[in-house]
């Protein structure tokens, strides 16, 4: 047998096998992110909570156009719906109809839907910048208590047991009960929505500080640390060039985790007439309202809590398929 005949037409060597090649793709140039996004797509539940994630998101961007299509204002009073003999809804169903989706609340005739849908404003966008503060702040001490380690750990490691061991609920009704009108500049709604969020992601960060201070402790002791080190790099630049981008998988995972708790968080402070009050469209807030009619009207209390119910299990689905996605070792 020549040559030519071993290696095919001219010398050239015949062409490899197809699948051999497949799999060579599959194995090249997949990143983590890659990887992530591939096993997030196989589960089911996580990305049906992730297209309600955003269908929520859009629902708070967009609450003007939405009330608008129903042509209805989230403070209109109309005691004109209230049936002034029994103090009910006119209408079956909590005075649902063609002109209010969702029936009016008690007692002042107000539409539930436009409402809802300003509430998502609110509830997304106090926990989204709460969780934004606690993942600045945790991020940077956690990072720095795990790289330097020593003394500068032990303080602030110190730090965040004193933040967690306060009595979070207690202490955000003291501070939030005290409130004046008018501080740092700000008055009114504006100055309770900043106190809001500052006191939901002052009391946060923890959580968020013993992941990455964990993390920063096994990546400080990786080749590329020791290289950066090597070549004179400073300690922050370490910090932020080198370990900071190895982090953004877990920080991720835990801030889709923490956005549900800091919306149960301000409905309850809401609900405790501590947060947001009236005649704000806040869920919390209206379940406290519903409260006292639930018995005479539950289609009040109902509605507001299942908003809560379904943003919260949305994101939590969502989170965990995101924790399952970035762990190598999850079986799913």
């Amino acid at each position: 047998m020549t040559l030519i005949e071993e290696t095919g037409t001219a010398g050239i060597p015949p062409e490899p096998d197809a699948l051999a090649v497949a799999a060579r793709r599959d194995i090249e140039g997949r990143s983590l992110g890659r990887i992530a996004w591939t096993r997030l797509r196989r589960d089911k539940v996580a990305m049906a909570g992730g297209v309600l994630v955003i269908l929520l998101i859009l629902v708070a961007i967009f609450a003007p156009l939405l009330a608008s299509l129903e042509g209805q204002d989230p403070n209109s009073l109309n005691s004109s719906l209230i049936d002034a003999n029994y103090s009910t809804p006119i209408g079956g169903w909590g005075g649902i109809s063609a002109h209010h989706w969702l029936g009016v609340d008690l007692p002042n005739g107000r539409d539930l839907f436009s409402r809802i849908v300003y509430g998502a404003r609110y509830s997304l966008g106090i926990a989204g910048v709460s969780t934004a503060f606690a993942l600045v702040l945790g991020v940077v001490v956690g990072m720095v208590a795990g790289y330097f380690g020593g003394i500068v750990d032990n303080v602030l490691s110190r730090l965040m047991d004193l933040v967690l061991a306060f009595p979070v609920l207690l202490l955000s009704i003291s501070i939030l009960g005290v409130l004046p009108n008018s501080a740092f500049g700000l008055s009114g709604n504006g100055l309770r929505i900043g106190l809001v969020v500052f006191v939901i992601g002052f009391f946060s960060w923890p959580y968020i500080g013993r992941i990455v201070r964990g993390q920063t402790m096994a990546l400080r002791e990786r080749e590329f640390v020791d290289a950066a080190r090597s070549l004179g790099a400073s300690p922050f630049r370490i910090i932020f060039k080198e370990i900071l981008p190895n982090l953004l998988a877990p920080i991720l995972v835990v801030a889709t985790l923490l956005i549900p708790a800091n919306i149960l968080f301000e409905a309850a402070l809401s609900f405790l007439g501590v947060g947001m009050r009236e005649p704000t469209p806040s869920w919390g807030a209206m379940i406290n309202s519903a409260i006292q009619t639930f018995q005479i009207d539950p289609e009040f209390l109902i509605v507001p809590g299942s908003a809560i119910f379904l943003t919260v299990l949305a994101f939590n689905l969502f989170g965990d398929g995101l924790r399952d996605a970035f762990d190598p070792k999850a079986s799913r």
